[in-house]
């Protein structure tokens, strides 16, 4: 799954297959990147955790080719913190929100799992986007005041 959104243009990707690092790899270099070069993103950062598909080498080289030094991943040039949902938008916000209306008729079979799964990410708005993204920029603003940044890296530079 991921998202991109600048300037209320959203891109949203969903699958249920079981990702791994060629698949990820295919979504990027098909799906992603084509779609970035659409836009003006010259200066944009990806980010990502560190699931496995996510840190294969070649997943790794790829998103270095792409983005350079912008790169925030699990060996990559600029170390996402693991486990700190604090400042990554789909750990404190977006899953949890997700999971509570995906689950909330108890879906019964997988069709029916991933026909809500599909429902609930269409309907989510470029606003509530937008939103998530003002109170991820809060939280970075409190982070670096309290001056117990795990990132100085990442939130000096934005």
């Amino acid at each position: 799954m991921g998202w991109w959104n600048p300037s209320s243009k959203t891109i949203k990707a969903t699958t249920l297959h079981i990702c791994n690092g060629d698949r990820y790899r295919a979504m990027i270099t098909n799906f992603f990147i084509p779609e970035l070069n659409n836009h003006d993103v010259q200066e944009l950062w990806f980010q990502q955790d560190g699931a496995t598909c996510h840190t294969d080498r070649g997943t790794i080289d790829l998103l270095k080719d792409t983005f350079g030094d912008r790169l925030i991943s699990r060996f990559g040039p600029v170390n996402w913190p693991p486990r700190f949902c604090d400042l990554t938008p789909l750990d404190y916000f977006l899953w949890g929100y997700v999971k509570s209306l995906v689950y909330a008729d108890k879906p019964q079979t997988l069709d029916h799992l991933e026909k809500n799964i599909r429902r609930v990410i269409t309907d989510i708005r470029p606003q509530m986007l937008e939103k998530v993204i003002e109170n991820w920029t809060s939280r970075l603003d409190y982070i670096r005041a309290s001056r117990v940044s795990p990132m100085p890296e990442i939130i000096f530079k934005m």
